[in-house]
């Protein structure tokens, strides 16, 4: 096959053992079908000067291979909870602002609802391990994740066939009167005001009481002198449907939303508290990716602001890495969570309102 599509690999293998290996040998699958795959570490890195600049330079050479990218197939198999990797959907969501193709691979399509295996029965819903409402139990993967990514279960190879033969029906589609494969990407649909415009990335958007939440949140944010967009807002420009029973209609019109809030603000404050075990929401993580790239502002708070090596239990081995139950590598960058976030975002440990107070100041120091 001969193609010009160039594929950034995604997933959280670099953390467990072999890891590189895997990598490599999804790298030879795809050159085999005459992809070009761009890699991160394919880039060089100069000598870092610190954990936190060795991080940056982690990240740089991510957002440069995949802004060299046609392409993305992301694993979305769960790391530490029930969640993805937080730093792969971050990838996903800087490959989707970049306007790429977005795949990504399970071993376990099946509906959120009965795969989480800690939840509690109640009234017709689903309660997390921390008492929350499970939302969408009848998909498998969060809105962003589904609304982004076209979902193949199986492996690499599975998505990777699956990419090849939609570029096929592309190629024969190229045919076809009056037919256009070209799609303009959103715009903004906000105008400028005076304020900077933020958009609060939260995990109380499924939540029963989440316009209570947000309406106290879009307070302080008035009060320090910002515009606030919060997920469950309507977005101009984006139509709001009417329950179809279609799951996967509805769930597309609400990633719909997400995406158009992302483009809409200047900055993005994004809840980074773990969500399901160690992990971030992965809605947040993906409005985190898109806005990094799209170039917004960016910053974050966590309920625990400890460094990851100290908010996960692992040990030491005899190589000096820091490893989890599983054996799986645990970053020590010197940041509360993975390096995709703590090398891009202004992270602030505490609550809400402290994140408005110090964000304002660090955009007032800039």
């Amino acid at each position: 096959m001969t193609t010009d599509e160039k594929i950034y690999v995604a997933g959280p293998i670099c953390f467990f053992p072999r890891g590189g290996e895997i990598w490599q040998s999804r790298r030879r699958e795809a050159q085999y079908y005459g992809f070009t795959v761009t890699l991160p570490n394919d880039n060089k890195r100069p000598p870092a000067q610190s954990k936190e600049h060795g991080a940056y330079l982690t990240l740089k050479n991510c957002r440069d291979s995949i802004n060299l990218s046609t392409g993305i197939i992301a694993d979305l198999e769960n790391f530490r909870g029930s969640e993805p990797d937080g730093g792969t959907i971050y990838e996903i969501g800087m490959a989707y602002g970049h306007d790429c193709k977005c795949y990504a691979f399970t071993r376990d399509k099946r509906p959120m609802g009965v795969k989480y295996n800690s939840g509690t029965y109640v009234g017709g819903g689903i309660l997390d391990f921390k008492g929350r409402k499970l939302p969408h139990i009848d998909l498998p993967f969060g809105v962003c994740v589904l609304g982004a990514c076209k979902v193949i279960e199986g492996t690499f190879s599975d998505a990777l066939h699956a990419y090849m033969c939609d570029l096929e029906e592309e190629s024969k589609k190229k045919a076809m009167r009056g037919y256009s494969l070209t799609q303009d990407s959103p715009k903004q649909t906000v105008p400028r005001g005076t304020r900077p415009i933020v958009y609060v990335s939260d995990i109380f958007r499924y939540e029963e009481d989440a316009a209570e939440k947000y309406e106290v949140m879009k307070k302080v944010l008035d009060e320090q002198g910002f515009d606030a967009i919060v997920p469950t807002d309507a977005a101009p420009g984006v139509p709001v449907l009417e329950d179809t029973g279609d799951a996967y209609e509805m769930v597309y019109n609400q990633f719909d939303h997400y995406q158009q809030h992302v483009r809409n603000c200047d900055i993005i404050l994004a809840n980074l508290t773990d969500y399901e075990g160690f992990e971030p929401s992965s809605d947040v993580a993906f409005e985190c990716g898109m806005a990094d790239q799209l170039g917004k502002k960016l910053f974050a708070w966590m309920e625990d602001g400890r460094n990851m090596v100290d908010r996960i239990p692992s040990h030491e081995n005899n190589q000096g890495r820091m490893l989890d139950a599983n054996g799986y590598s645990v970053e020590n960058n010197n940041a509360p969570i993975n390096l995709m976030f703590g090398a891009s975002f202004k992270i602030f440990d505490g609550d809400f309102k402290t994140a408005v107070e110090k964000m304002k100041e660090a955009l007032q120091e800039d």
